[in-house]
């Protein structure tokens, strides 16, 4: 929006655009999560010193305080909060301020027990872990929103609060649960969503098995069961679940708001890593996309699945800036084998996601815990103080990211788009599939890898979307596709789009129902095919096509109608049948990959459907070398980001933001280096 376009001072429109992203600096936002409640005073004046020192701009406070703040129902002191808050604004360190409604105090659990969380399979979740109450509990919902409207109330306009930080991690580490008061509000959802009982019970299918529904209160949450329960059930109990986390969020979020209407209000996202929570719906709600990402340490190609993570989370906010709202200095905590970061490797995975488009790098948490469950995750402020490696690291990252002011706000372009349908995830993973070796996650790594590999940058995106902006979209693992995403994808392809489907997609419609008519019936028309039956290898088998491509998982006995046969089955239980296939559907074509090709196979096939529509690596680097471009209308900024121990090249001339040198194309970048090129925009 230019200058004259600006909407008047107070209106909506001006509220929404102020919301957009915690004023107060041009830079890129650093810092992380500080919880000054673990230490003494005099420790809080050290250690904002050190963030000045560190060049940290944005802090996030009070997130796990509510004991604290309220330490008996309905008394309230906000006295550390008020002290720190004020230390914080006179060093112009900005705040990130957190309603603390994911950690419940200690008298909420003994006056609400009704409150607690029950597992499907009954069992009531007791106290002294972080985690909220159950997300339909009245009680939780009425001291969540007392608590949120008197801080909201006492901090609004205070000169420090830049952004409001909601909850902590919703879906994590309490998402579904299956109280009665989680019953009663699942049928009050069924009601909204069906409106009759008779519509309940054809959208379950409820006549098999005897399950039909002849009133309301039969309908139970779909606890463990003596056997496996109906799916369809268990697919609106899951979406349920994740509307219910949303309420909680938007409860408060509409509280502070009516305190604070020009202040950007968030909660932290796990984007790839929350299985019970639809993104897609919630970054329509927040103003500022934010998300978690923690390694995978032990994985050797953690630095790709981050960048898929980046990417995804940049997909969500569309074209907003995004923030990184907490990653790890080094080892966290949690997983089977903590793994250390090397050095350099910090800056690289903070780099990576800036490269992506994010506008903020932040850690869990400025200084380490010394005792608490997380008191072994790393920190930016070790217990080894500032004497360590990573301190130094910290100050090194901040002092990069202080040279990057110029590519805030500046955006990501993808020609690729690869669908991401957590709904479909959910039907999926529910029991009895055709195989145990059907694992969409694994299919999308696949796929996305590839892209990564050749260095092209994707977005993902959700099959009812719009998707004329991408010249090619990849679907590895879309089992349910609802009516609308079934017709989205057909006008897509008729227009002139290249679709690229995987085996296993397009089984069912939202329902969980197969369509009339054979496999894959979702997608049959825009295919040009059917499959008459599946043909799950044995764990040991694999098979080969006649392209010389090796594949294991998964066969199919394919039936083409209009389709063209690119490969076949050389070996197997569907040998001579077709394997891979290509429809001309309307301007557009349509491909089918019918079985788990390894990743020499897949890469070669990707390539070829890439080639079609000119899609092609910007440069040609060794494996391990990651190079993402941010634009603007004028400019572009190449990251180059060397992953492995040897040195490279970089690819293109300009101005090195990080080293502040001229760059000449071939230049050598040592190795775990980055470099940012700074140059006009290629037209």
């Amino acid at each position: 929006m230019s200058q004259d376009q600006q909407p008047p001072a107070g209106s909506p429109d001006a509220q929404v655009e102020m919301r957009s992203w915690p004023r107060g600096t041009s830079a890129l936002r650093y810092g992380g999560d500080y919880n000054p409640e673990q230490w003494p005073r005099e420790i809080w004046l050290e250690d904002i010193a050190l963030m000045r020192e560190a060049g940290i701009n944005l802090v996030s406070i009070g997130i796990f305080s509510w004991a604290l703040l309220e330490p008996r129902e309905g008394e309230f002191d906000f006295s550390f909060l008020d002290d720190i808050l004020s230390l914080l604004a006179d060093a112009g360190i900005d705040v990130d301020l957190g309603t603390p409604t994911a950690a419940p105090p200690a008298w909420f659990w003994k006056k609400y027990p009704q409150a607690r969380v029950i597992t499907r399979d009954g069992v009531t979740l007791g106290r002294g872990s972080r985690g909220m109450g159950s997300p339909s509990s009245p009680e939780y919902r009425a001291c969540a929103a007392r608590i949120t409207t008197e801080l909201a109330r006492r901090y609004a306009s205070h000169p420090a609060v830049r952004m409001w930080h909601v909850h902590n991690e919703y879906g994590a580490p309490v998402s579904d649960c299956y109280s009665e008061q989680s019953v009663a509000a699942f049928r009050t959802w069924l009601r909204a969503k069906y409106a009759t009982l008779d519509l309940v019970n054809e959208a379950w299918g409820t006549t098999f098995w005897g399950q039909r529904y002849g009133a309301w209160d039969e309908i139970d949450a779909p606890k463990t069961s003596a056997s496996v329960v109906n799916p369809s059930q268990r697919l609106d109990f899951q979406r349920f679940t994740s509307d219910a986390l949303l309420e909680c969020y938007v409860l408060e979020r509409d509280i502070i708001r009516s305190f604070s209407p020009d202040t950007p209000i968030t909660t932290n996202f796990m984007a790839t890593n929350c299985p019970s929570v639809d993104y897609w719906k919630w970054a329509r709600e927040v103003d500022v996309v934010a998300n978690d990402h923690y390694l995978a340490a032990e994985r050797l190609d953690n630095h790709i699945m981050l960048a898929m993570d980046a990417d995804f989370t940049r997909s969500l906010a569309g074209s907003r800036p995004w923030m990184l709202m907490e990653h790890s200095t080094s080892a966290v905590n949690w997983q089977p084998r903590n793994i250390a970061k090397r050095p350099g490797e910090m800056a690289r995975n903070s780099l990576s996601h800036v490269a992506r488009g994010a506008d903020a790098v932040m850690f869990f948490q400025f200084r380490a815990s010394r005792f608490g469950a997380e008191k072994f995750h790393s920190a930016m402020l070790p217990h080894d103080g500032t004497s360590s490696r990573i301190w130094r690291e910290v100050g090194q990252l901040g002092a990069s990211l202080g040279s990057l002011s110029a590519v805030r706000s500046t955006r990501v372009d993808a020609r690729v788009g690869i669908v991401w349908d957590i709904e479909s995830f959910w039907a999926q993973d529910l029991e009895w599939r055709p195989s145990e070796d059907l694992d969409h996650r694994e299919r999308i790594e696949a796929f996305y890898t590839v892209l990564w590999n050749l260095g092209i940058t994707v977005d993902f995106v959700h099959p009812e979307h719009h998707l004329d902006g991408y010249d090619v979209v990849l679907m590895p693992a879309s089992y349910s596709i609802s009516d609308h995403a079934r017709d989205n994808l057909e006008s897509y392809v008729s227009r002139g789009g290249k679709l690229v489907v995987s085996y296993f997609s397009g089984i069912v419609d939202e329902r969980d129902s197969v369509p009339a008519g054979g496999y894959p019936g979702q997608l049959r028309r825009i295919l040009g095919l059917t499959v008459t039956e599946w043909l799950p290898l044995r764990a040991s088998e694999s098979i080969i096509l006649d392209n010389g491509a090796t594949a294991d998982v998964w066969a199919e006995d394919i039936v083409l109608d209009g389709a063209a046969v690119e490969a076949r089955y050389a070996t197997g239980p569907a040998v001579g049948k077709p394997a891979l296939t290509r429809h001309e559907y309307g301007k557009g074509a349509a491909w089918y990959v019918s079985t788990r090709l390894d990743s020499h196979g897949l890469a070669s096939y990707l390539t070829g459907i890439l080639e079609t529509a000119r899609i092609r690596p910007h440069f040609t680097l060794p494996d391990g070398v990651e190079t993402v471009t941010r634009v603007s209308d004028t400019e572009q900024f190449i990251f180059v980001i060397n992953h492995t121990d040897e040195a490279t090249t970089v690819p293109s001339a300009g101005h090195d933001l990080l080293s502040g040198n001229e760059t000449v194309a071939g230049s050598a970048l040592p190795p775990g280096a980055v470099c940012v090129i700074r140059q006009p925009r290629a037209t």
